[in-house]
């Protein structure tokens, strides 16, 4: 695949095992020019996805990219963490060296601010972490929008959730912030746990991963193994984060790519079939907290016609993807990337 001048993307993250992949993927393909990582609380504390994404930098050799720390709980919700999936240090305990990279000194609204009004070209923001970061950059700077080409967010779900029956972790995290996203007037896709869920490695490349002496590459094999689950099973877990593996036989763990996919679909979008759907966020206590309701019918009902519409985001909507095309993508890009 032949790609045009790269896309200039800031990856806002809580980074835990996928977004580590994520940005592993950021970093070593040629159609994507990272401006900036800005950090928030979600898989663990703000302070360990700081560290957690310097060290996933330094190991893919990526150039010096500011990374900037950000919010430590949610707009009005205390933290939640997950480390049960991710591990009590958010990287599955594996117990990587401690980064030699320190963050910018500024926080992460004001880097946000600055990288998206700096870039020469409109900027691809692509949020795999509650959006509390994003929300307070909107509301503060409502101005970046200008220079904002589009949001690329993985989070949501049109079907059922993993943090509640109904609502995705990234969302739930911090509903309020969700919503505010939805606001941003500028074009928004959901790569949510629709299509999330399905991008799994097979067992044999990621055997092939954790077997290179790249160290990048073999950072990626060893996340991808992360959490094995039993023969014929899915392993479940929080978030838009947690990475999701199989087993094909005895010992051969699958893993899936998890965020690394909206990565995926900012530089090969036909690999993702969207549709363009009105979505909102559920805010109100109780059981349906978080969920992204995403309006599927064909017409009108009821409700409406009683109560008269209510005015909701237009949103494309991530329904189904190719996973052959995501998976060769995202193989070809971290293993070139330690030769180029």
């Amino acid at each position: 695949m032949t790609y045009g001048p790269p896309i200039p993307v800031i990856i806002d993250c809580d980074t835990g095992v996928d977004d580590a992949l994520a940005l592993l993927f950021a970093v070593r393909h040629p159609g994507i020019d990272l401006r900036a990582v800005t950090c928030v609380a979600g898989n663990t504390d703000v302070d360990g996805v700081v560290r957690n994404t310097l060290t996933v930098l330094e190991t893919a050799g990526a150039p010096a990219v500011p990374v900037a720390r950000g919010a430590e709980r949610p707009l009005i919700e205390a933290p939640r963490s997950a480390a049960h999936v991710h591990g009590h240090d958010g990287m599955g305990d594996l117990g990587l060296p401690a980064p030699r990279r320190t963050p910018a000194d500024v926080d992460a609204v004001t880097l946000l601010r600055r990288e998206i009004l700096a870039s020469p070209r409109p900027v691809t923001l692509v949020p795999t972490a509650p959006l509390t970061n994003i929300a307070l950059l909107l509301r503060t700077h409502p101005e970046v929008t200008r220079n904002i080409e589009r949001i690329v967010f993985m989070g949501g779900a049109a079907g059922a959730g993993n943090a509640t029956p109904v609502a995705e972790f990234n969302v739930w995290h911090d509903p309020e912030a969700a919503a505010i996203l939805l606001t941003a007037e500028v074009p928004i896709t959901m790569y949510g746990l629709d299509v999330f869920n399905r991008v799994v490695v097979p067992a044999a490349e990621v055997r092939r991963l954790r077997a290179s002496t790249e160290p990048g590459a073999r950072l990626a094999g060893d996340l991808l193994a992360h959490r094995p689950a039993a023969p014929g099973t899915t392993a479940g877990g929080t978030g838009g984060t947690a990475v999701h593996a199989t087993v094909d036989g005895p010992g051969e763990a699958a893993g899936g790519l998890g965020d690394a996919g909206a990565l995926c679909a900012v530089v090969d979008p036909e690999g993702l079939t969207t549709h363009r759907l009105p979505v909102e966020v559920s805010l109100a206590p109780g059981p349906a907290r978080g969920q992204t309701v995403v309006d599927r019918r064909s017409r009108i009902g009821e409700s409406e016609l009683h109560e008269g519409t209510r005015e909701q985001a237009m949103v494309d909507v991530g329904l189904e993807v190719d996973v052959p095309r995501y998976v060769k993508l995202y193989l070809e890009t971290v293993e070139a990337g330690g030769t180029r």
